[in-house]
Formats: structure tokens, C-alpha cells, sequence
């Protein structure tokens, strides 16, 4: 008893909550599961009337929100609850009945339930799909209208709802079947119908359902269907499918002029009636089409909207091919027009867009002078002075045809027009723009892209019905760009394209432009002198080219194939402008690095890693020689770039000569040295380092050396001790070879004499001199067995030998005086024609 209780009161509290909207369809279901159920547990093997009654209300309302919600499936269960207690009721009520009136009574009580039970299993068997269960319930309940005449209203809905549902999910057989059902009932009685609108639109829904169905095979039922709805009470969708079913059945013109007639004798909207004059038109029925739009006219000549008739009138006359008839129309259009009769603000909008729609056809087919008398119709009716950007654009499409039909003047004109109405559009710009490529006017056309690029960068600033969205105004610059071309203007191509390259989203198409820009700049620079071409080439192009090949790797549109391929066409020319800016050494540099970036995006074959070693070690070759030409900040600016390409080539050359014999290859030679000039300008400690790897070198070459002592000694380093140490090495490396090359030999001596001289007074200690006494005995040595020592060196060496001897007289050394002149003297002997002016 205590659960029987809770759960009715779960059941009435459920129903108070729905009320206000606490709980939601879904909820309430399941929560009047569990008190229906739990009720259903409590009952016993003889319960009184009250609780049978109960319970069937309780299964039939927990199997209706079951279907309400589109679990139709769990309804059934509670649905039979509810018919088994209906029987049970029915039993009950005999049981304690007094007499025939009492049964009646009864009999009257039960059916009203079983009805609304059987009703609610036909609902679930529906949308189950179970046509035949769904058929039988309703059966029986159509058996129980007799009886129960009140619920014919209902029962006539329910199956029309049947017939919505099955036509919606395109079951048109068993959707015909209930809406047939739906109107059988309806008739039933009147008295309890469902009226005869709605009778009708049970038929239109019926005729709509054997159209779809099969119009040729269910023909007559559905004009049959659509007849009986138009009789039952008519409305303008019964007409227009009638006319639908007429015309799919290839009915003859005298028939549909029948049924337009008809028509004609009742009350419809304009709307309605063009509706159905367009529909004629598009199914090839000119006559009764035209004839019904004549018709239409006469009726509504005193309506504001007359002019819609006359527009579709015309629209059909260009269908049809019959243009001449349509210009006819479009003039007394104009004419009324000029007389007071004006069209609506939405009509002229309208005839706006057919005329301009034609004269589109025509200036696609090439004839220009139809294109213009088109627009020139839509000009009548603007008036003078008119600011109008609809105007605006209506000129720039007839300063087109003038162009084609090379009327400059009247092109210009026209131009001059759209400018006055609409000045900051881009569309406006582009149309000034072609005119002055045809009038080749280069400043005015330079002028006019400059204007476009501009007004592509801030797109949100225009307000105009023609807002110049990205790709719209991308597209206008990308003819311009063909446009210049074709005109043989490459100075304007070229800013069209570099306008295109800052703002074209689609890859590929930069790609095209940038490759087309950059081959308009090379054609330039082979032109112009070297002074010139530096305007014409910027790092812009690559660096954009550069970032769009590094983002493709997220574009799903652009293959890796594609972005290898693109990337060595750039990386290639940006390659050859390096090699043509040799006077330009910046230029120069930036083009390497930018060449040895964009090789990255290519896969790492040797001929790459040959490509990006080789732009680094130029790169880095021209920033050592700026450096030498720059104050001091900017000097170690330029050397310490240069540590960072010479460190990044040298990953490279790791690599790269695993792939190969590269013993010819000068690269490490070069690394070497340009490093060491890096960092001995920069007094970097990492100079030690360096010097203890080249002298642990077996094989280094006596010019590498040579060149090493050199750079020890350049400003701003000064490392005399390496100095030494290297030209020593070299002169070693001289004296080893098979034949002594006796001036390269002079030039190495006197660089390392040089460097041993003492510069002070204190300086001229016995170890010095006894280095420099070995220096000279070297020279004689060499010169001794060899014509080829040079004669200037000879006479050099002489010299500083005597000087060396003369100033260890003034301080009184006269003993090594003597050593030092009479070795002066020793190479006295080997002059040749200077011999007798120092003897």
C-alpha cells in the first residue's frame, strides 16, 4: 500500500511540475515509467474498479509520452497493460450490472478508452513502420464511430497526421492510403467533421502525394483529388497544383485555357497569378502563358504593382528568344516612365538587373554595340547628375564595350562618369587604368595600380555596395598585371605584381606572380646598368616567397613535390641575382642567404649541399669584405655574421664530404682562412684553438700560410708571434720543394725579415740579430744557386743588411758592424745592373 501511495504521488507530482515547466517531455516519461510500473507491482489478484481505472489511465498516458518523445518502442508494452485492464474493467462492470441499461452504460465507458488506447497503437505501429498493425487499429476505431461519433473530428486528424508523416519519409502508397482515409472519415458525419478547409487541404495533400508518386500511373486520382479539394473550398495552392498535375500530364492548351479561366473567375493575389503565368512560360505553354499575363493585366491595370506583370512579360519574351518584341516592351517602360508612370522602387530594381543580365550575354558573345543599347536602357532611367553607385558601375561596363569597339573618347567619358559617382572604388580605379595602358600613358597607369594596391590594404574602409573583398580586388590586379603585359608596360606589371605578391592568398597564384614579377626584374637588370639595378630587385619577393613555402607544409592543397619544385626555382634565381650584383656586395650577400634558405625546403642531395655550402661561403666572403671597409662597430657586426655562416657551412661540409672525393675542393682551405681572419679581428680566444688545428694540418698549402701571416698582421689584429710562425712554416715548405720558386720565396723572406726587425733601441739583442743573421745567410744561399731571385729583392736585402751594420756602429759595436756591412756587401756582388752605382 505504502509504494501504491508513494508512486501516485510521484504520478501527480510529475503532472504539477510539468505544468510548470520543471521537467521536460523526456523526463516526465521516464519518471512516469517508474510510477506506472511500480503501480502495475502493487496490484492485486481482485482489484476494485478505482485502481483498474487507474491504471489504465496511468499505461495509456506512460505509452503516449513514450510516442510523444519517439520511443514508440517501449510504449507498446504499457499500451497492452492498458487494453488488458480495459478488459478486466469491462468484466468487472458486467459482473455487478443490473440490467440492460447498465450494460449499455458500461459498454459506453469502455470503448471510450479502447478507442483512445487503439488510437495511441496505431500512433506506435506508425512510427514503427508496422503499416499493417497501424491499419488495423485504425480499422477498429473507424468501426467504433458508430458508437462514439464525437471522436470522427479526431480520428480524420490522426490519420492526416499518418499521411504527413509517411509522404514526408517519400512512403507515397501508404501516405495516399491515410490521407484517403482521412477525408472517407471526414464525411462520415458532418455534423462532428473537420471542416471543409480542411477537408481540402487533405486532398491537395493526397493530389501531392500521387503526383510525386507517379503522375503518369495515379494521373486521375490525383485531378480527381484536386478537384474535389478545389471544390471543398478553393484555394490559389489547389489551382497551381492543378495547373502542375495539367501541365505534367502533357494536357493540351485548350484544357489548361479551361482551367485558367476558372481560374480567373476568383479572387487572387498578383503574386499569385505571375507564379502561375511563370509556371506556364517555364513548361512551354507561350499561348496560354501570354494569354493568361493579358488577362492578369486588364485585371490588375489599376494596381501600383502592374509593372511586375510586364517584367516577367519581358523576362519570357528573352526566354523565347524574341528580343525585339522585349525591346519593344523595355520602350514603353521608358516612355511611361518620362509620362509620370514610374515603377515601383522593387520593379525597377528588377528590369535594372534583366537589362543589365542581357547586355551581359550580349558582351560575352562579343557584341559590344547590343551590350551598349541594353545599358544604355538602363541609363534612362537615371537622371542627369545622379551620384549612384549602381550608376558607377554601369558606366565602367559601358566604358568596357567603347573599348572593345576602340571608342576611346566615349571609354573616357564614360570613366570620367563612374568617378564622379563612385571616385574610391577599385573597380573605378581598374576601368582609368585600362584606359591608360590603351592611351599607353605609363605615370597615369603606374598611378592608378598604385591606387588599387592601396585600396586592396584596407578593404574595410568601403562601405559601398561593391565592397572589394580580398579576392576581388586580387583579381582586378592580376589583369592588370596581363593587361601591362600584353601592352608591353613591364614598370606597371611589375607594381601590379608586387602589389598581387603582398596580398594573394592562394599558393599557387603567388607562386605564378612572384615567378612572373621576379622574371619581369630579371629581363630589367639585364637591361639597365649596375647603378640601376639596384631599384628594381627586392629581398620582398624571396622573403615572401621564402614564407609561403615554409607555411605550404600546412596546406593541404600543395603537395610536397610542389613545394620542392617552387622552392629550387627560387632558390635558383635568387642564386643567379647574387652573381649579378658583384658590385653590389650587400645585395650580393642577401641574395645567397637567401638562396641557401630557401634551399632548405629541398631535399638533401649532394648537388643542394654543393648549393647551400657555396652560398655560405660567399655570404660569409662578403661580409669579411665589408668588414674591411666599415668603422670598427659595424666591423664586428659584419665578422661575427660571418662566424655564424662559416659555422653553419661547415655542418654542411661535414656531410657533404661523406658523399664524395672532394680533395681539389678549395672549401676547407677557405673555411680556414676566412675564420681565422673572423676571429683574429674580433680577438676572439677561440684564435688559439684554431692556430693549433691548422699547424697539426700535414698538408697545408705554403699560400694558405703566406695568407695567414698576412691577416695575423691586418687592422684591427695584430698577432706578430703567429705572423712569424706562419711565414716560417711557408719558408720551410720553400725550401722542401723539388724546384724553389726563387720569387715567391723573396716575397715570403721579406715578409718575415720584416716582421723580425727590431723597432726600438732595446730591441736589438744578439738572439734577435742572430735570427735575422740566419734570414740573410738563407737569401745568399738561394740567390747563390739561382738566376731568378729578383733584383729589387737583392738590393732590399742588401740594404737593410748595411743599415743593420751601420747602427750597430753609432752605438759602438763595431765588431758586429763589420759582420753586418761585410754581409751587406756579399750581396753587392749579385746586382747586376745596379752593381756599379753601390759599389
Amino acid at each position: 500500500t505504502q509504494v501504491e501511495e508513494s508512486a501516485i504521488i510521484l504520478w501527480n507530482w510529475v503532472v504539477t511540475k510539468h505544468m510548470g515547466s520543471v521537467v521536460n517531455d523526456e523526463q516526465r516519461a521516464k519518471l512516469r515509467f517508474v510510477a506506472c510500473r511500480l503501480v502495475c507491482l502493487c496490484e492485486g489478484s481482485d482489484p476494485p474498479e478505482e485502481t483498474i481505472r487507474r491504471q489504465i489511465l496511468m499505461s495509456m498516458k506512460t505509452g503516449k509520452g513514450w510516442i510523444d518523445i519517439g520511443k514508440a518502442d517501449l510504449a507498446d508494452g504499457f499500451l497492452e497493460i492498458a487494453m488488458s485492464s480495459v478488459e478486466k474493467l469491462y468484466a468487472k462492470l458486467l459482473k455487478g450490472s443490473d440490467g440492460e441499461a447498465d450494460i449499455h452504460v458500461h459498454k459506453a465507458d469502455v470503448e471510450r478508452n479502447l478507442f483512445k488506447i487503439l488510437s495511441y497503437q496505431a500512433e506506435s505501429a506508425v512510427a514503427q513502420g508496422d503499416f499493417e498493425k497501424a491499419m488495423m487499429c485504425v480499422q477498429r476505431c473507424k468501426d467504433m464511430l458508430m458508437t462514439l461519433p464525437k471522436e470522427t473530428c479526431y480520428l480524420s486528424i490522426l490519420c492526416y497526421n499518418f499521411g504527413v508523416e509517411t509522404y514526408e519519409w517519400k512512403r507515397y502508397e501508404q501516405s495516399s492510403f491515410w490521407l484517403s482515409q482521412s477525408y472517407d472519415i471526414g464525411k462520415l458525419d458532418m455534423k462532428y467533421s473537420i471542416g471543409k478547409e480542411m477537408q481540402a487541404k487533405v486532398l491537395r495533400l493526397l493530389a501531392t502525394a500521387y503526383f510525386e508518386w507517379d503522375c503518369n500511373l495515379h494521373l486521375d486520382e490525383a485531378l480527381k483529388a484536386i478537384s474535389l479539394a478545389n471544390q471543398e473550398n478553393l484555394h490559389p495552392a489547389g489551382f497551381f497544383l492543378k495547373v502542375k498535375i495539367l501541365l505534367k500530364s502533357g494536357a493540351s492548351d485548350e484544357d489548361l485555357n479551361s482551367a485558367v479561366a476558372e481560374f480567373l473567375h476568383h479572387e487572387m493575389s498578383l503574386d499569385f497569378c505571375l507564379n502561375t503565368a511563370k509556371l506556364l512560360l517555364e513548361h512551354g505553354k507561350e499561348s496560354v502563358g501570354f494569354y493568361f499575363l493579358n488577362s492578369v493585366t486588364e485585371r490588375f491595370a489599376s494596381s501600383p504593382d502592374l509593372g511586375k506583370i510586364t517584367l516577367l512579360h519581358i523576362e519570357f519574351l528573352l526566354q523565347n528568344k524574341r528580343e525585339l518584341l522585349a525591346k519593344q516592351k523595355v520602350e514603353e517602360i521608358i516612355i511611361g516612365h518620362y509620362s509620370g508612370k514610374h515603377l515601383l522602387p522593387e520593379a525597377l530594381n528588377q528590369l535594372h538587373i534583366i537589362l543589365w543580365d542581357r547586355a551581359a550575354k550580349h558582351y560575352e558573345a562579343k557584341s559590344y554595340s547590343e551590350a551598349l543599347h541594353w545599358y544604355n536602357y538602363s541609363v534612362s532611367f537615371y537622371t542627369p547628375g545622379q551620384i549612384d553607385q549602381n550608376l558607377a558601375k554601369l558606366q565602367r561596363n559601358m566604358a568596357s564595350c567603347f573599348l572593345h569597339l576602340k571608342q576611346v573618347d566615349k571609354a573616357k567619358e564614360a570613366v570620367k562618369e563612374a568617378e564622379r559617382c563612385d571616385p574610391n572604388s577599385i573597380f573605378t580605379k581598374f576601368s582609368v587604368y585600362k584606359i591608360a595602358v590603351v592611351e599607353k600613358d605609363t605615370d597615369k597607369a603606374l598611378e592608378a595600380v598604385i591606387e588599387m594596391g592601396k585600396l586592396l590594404e584596407k578593404p574595410c574602409q568601403h562601405e559601398d555596395k561593391l565592397r572589394v573583398d580580398e579576392n576581388t580586388g586580387t583579381n582586378l590586379l592580376s589583369l592588370a598585371a596581363q593587361i601591362a603585359l600584353e601592352n608591353e608596360q613591364q614598370v606597371v606589371a611589375i607594381k601590379a605584381l608586387e602589389y598581387l605578391s603582398e596580398h594573394l592568398q592562394d599558393c599557387q597564384q603567388l607562386f605564378a606572380a612572384l615567378k612572373c614579377l621576379l622574371r619581369l626584374m630579371l629581363s630589367k637588370i639585364m637591361a639597365e646598368n649596375e647603378e640601376k639595378r639596384r631599384c628594381y630587385v627586392s629581398n620582398n619577393t624571396f622573403s615572401a616567397a621564402h614564407k609561403r613555402i615554409a607555411e605550404t607544409s600546412t596546406v593541404e592543397k600543395v603537395t610536397g613535390d610542389m613545394r620542392i619544385l617552387e622552392a629550387h626555382w627560387f632558390r635558383k634565381v635568387a642564386w643567379n641575382l647574387a652573381v649579378q650584383f658583384r658590385g653590389s656586395p650587400e645585395k650580393m650577400r642577401d641574395f645567397f642567404l637567401l638562396s641557401f634558405k630557401l634551399s632548405q625546403f629541398c631535399p638533401s642531395d649532394k648537388a643542394v649541399l654543393i648549393a647551400q655550402k657555396t652560398s655560405l661561403l660567399m655570404a660569409a666572403a662578403v661580409d669579411l669584405e665589408m668588414g674591411r671597409q666599415v668603422t670598427p662597430s659595424e666591423q664586428m657586426e659584419l665578422l661575427t655574421q660571418a662566424l655564424q655562416h662559416l659555422q653553419a657551412c661547415k655542418e654542411i661540409w661535414k656531410v657533404l664530404k661523406l658523399t664524395g672525393d672532394f680533395a681539389k675542393d678549395p672549401t676547407e682551405t677557405l673555411l680556414l682562412l676566412y675564420e681565422f681572419e673572423a676571429r683574429s679581428k674580433l680577438n676572439d680566444p677561440a684564435l688559439h684553438n684554431l692556430m693549433e688545428s691548422i699547424w697539426e694540418q700535414p698538408q697545408i698549402e705554403v699560400k694558405t700560410l703566406e695568407i695567414i701571416a698576412s691577416l695575423a698582421m691586418e687592422p684591427p689584429a695584430r698577432y706578430p708571434v703567429l705572423c712569424k710562425k706562419a711565414l716560417k712554416s711557408a719558408l720551410n715548405l720553400h725550401r722542401k720543394q723539388t724546384v724553389i720558386d726563387a720569387v715567391q720565396f723573396s716575397k715570403c723572406l721579406h715578409s718575415l725579415i720584416n716582421i723580425s726587425l727590431p723597432t726600438g733601441l732595446t730591441d736589438w739583442d744578439a738572439c734577435v740579430l742572430q735570427e735575422l743573421w740566419d734570414y740573410f745567410e738563407d737569401a745568399l744561399s738561394i740567390i747563390s744557386g739561382t738566376d731568378a731571385y729578383p733584383e729589387t729583392e737583392i738590393l732590399w736585402l742588401m740594404t737593410r743588411a748595411w743599415n743593420t751594420g751601420i747602427f750597430q756602429y753609432t752605438i759602438g759595436k763595431y765588431k758586429e758592424a763589420e759582420q753586418w756591412c761585410g754581409l751587406g756587401m756579399c750581396f753587392l756582388n749579385h746586382l747586376g745592373s745596379l752593381k756599379k752605382s753601390y759599389e
